[in-house]
């Protein structure tokens, strides 16, 4: 948030670090430390934040050397759809330690005040993308969300004859900012049917839909694709073309940054319209969900060749309030021992009631049915993932025969989940 900002006093923490809140006019340090950390330009960092502010000041924290800053991390303040509805989460971002002091503590220290200070604001999940695998689960963070990204050869790329075509869509291709409106209402819409999603913000729109020839890697510029029936907009996608030519023949590349459809003719219009392009002899689709139309529309499906990756990582930081406010898809009774080195109120056993509508999560003294990290929990709260392969793999404990499973089933929800907003 712009304006004057106060840090508060340094707080030690108990590896020695002194942790406090960052301010507006120290940004660039703080920006030239993450970028050093995760080798991207600075320039790039304090562009962006000039042409589409998004830093919340007071939640950024910087870790110190007497004054130098030697690591950071930030938050936002984000709205994330999950099992019953949206809910405000902190979404981590930032997080960068100058390479001379890893391994010291540093980001150790920085995770353990951000917790405390996202419990302190009454939010009960934070999120986060991770730049490397095995760093965010040490601190409780579970990869919520697996999606994919896709290519496929045009001349393969035929959807099977029932796919359901209505001749009463239009599609119409144009500017983004020509449709920026209808776009955002149908990404706000469908957001609610699939969890993992988040809510953007206006600017984060205008970061989205910015154009500039330093981004486009070779390709056109950015389109829009948007699919309307009586009723209005039914789905978008944005792309870009690249054009190449190799002895003659044509062998361009549409490039899908997002394709949406709140309707399934929606969306065959859309993947009819992408994979029919002149001049182009591939496909490439960013941030697909494991179970996307895509995966059985296609006549052939092996054609697809797909690269699946993690995405959204959840942490409860609140844990009872975060069992409490999800929805569950059967009644569920059962007592969970929970280990939480970063945040040890979490730390215990819980007893997790769910049935008619509602749920809640107590402290217990009864005998635990299943004994798992807070970091598995996080990894399934979106209702992807499976308790019972943890249990297989040794990961997580069962005391209880098929305590795991009835969680699993309890969890589940029609869809896997899916996050297109990187922060």
């Amino acid at each position: 948030m712009a304006g004057a900002h106060h840090p508060v006093p340094p707080r030690n923490d108990d590896l020695g670090w002194a942790v406090r809140t960052s301010t507006e006019q120290e940004y660039p340090e703080f920006a030239a430390v993450f970028s050093e950390a995760i080798g991207l330009p600075v320039e790039r960092l304090l562009r962006e934040e000039r042409d589409f502010p998004s830093a919340e000041y007071d939640r950024a924290l910087v870790a110190l050397d007497g004054e130098r800053i030697v690591g950071t991390t930030m938050a936002y303040s984000l709205t994330l759809t999950v099992p019953g509805g949206p809910r405000a989460v902190a979404g981590v971002t930032a997080v960068g330690v100058w390479p001379t002091y890893r391994r010291r503590g540093v980001l150790s220290a920085l995770m353990r005040r951000q917790l405390a200070d996202v419990r302190e604001r009454g939010e009960k999940l934070a999120v986060l993308w991770s730049s490397e695998g095995t760093i965010y689960g040490r601190f409780g963070y579970g990869p919520a969300v697996r999606q994919f990204e896709a290519s496929v050869q045009l001349a393969h790329a035929a959807l099977r004859p029932g796919a359901p075509r209505d001749p009463a869509l239009t599609v119409d291709l144009t500017e983004p900012g020509h449709v920026r409106g209808e776009i955002e209402e149908l990404h706000r819409r469908t957001a609610s049917a699939r969890n993992g999603h988040i809510l953007r913000k206006p600017g984060w729109w205008g970061w989205l839909l910015h154009d500039e020839e330093r981004d486009r890697r070779g390709a056109g510029p950015l389109r829009a694709a948007v699919v309307r029936g009586p009723d209005g907009a039914e789905g978008y996608a944005l792309y870009r073309v690249l054009h190449k030519w190799e002895d003659r023949l044509p062998t361009g590349e549409v490039r899908v940054r997002e394709a949406v459809a709140a309707t399934a003719r929606a969306g065959v219009a859309l993947y009819d319209h992408l994979f029919s392009r002149d001049l182009v002899s591939s496909a490439h689709l960013d941030n697909l969900a494991e179970d996307d139309i895509l995966t059985v529309l296609l006549a052939d499906p092996r054609r697809l060749a797909r690269r699946e990756f993690d995405s959204l990582w959840v942490r409860l930081v609140d844990l009872p309030g975060a069992l409490a406010e999800r929805s569950y898809a059967t009644p569920l009774d059962t007592v969970l021992e929970v280990t939480d080195r970063f945040a040890p109120w979490n730390a215990g056993r819980w007893r997790l009631r769910a049935g008619g509508g509602e749920a809640r999560a107590d402290a217990a003294d009864a005998a635990p049915d299943l004994t798992l990290d807070v970091s598995h929990l996080g990894a399934v709260y979106l209702g992807g993932g499976s308790l019972t392969a943890l249990v297989d793999a040794g990961l997580a404990v069962e005391h209880a025969p098929g305590a795991a499973a009835r969680l699993d089933t309890a969890l589940h929800v029609p869809r896997a989940p899916l996050c297109t907003t990187d922060f």
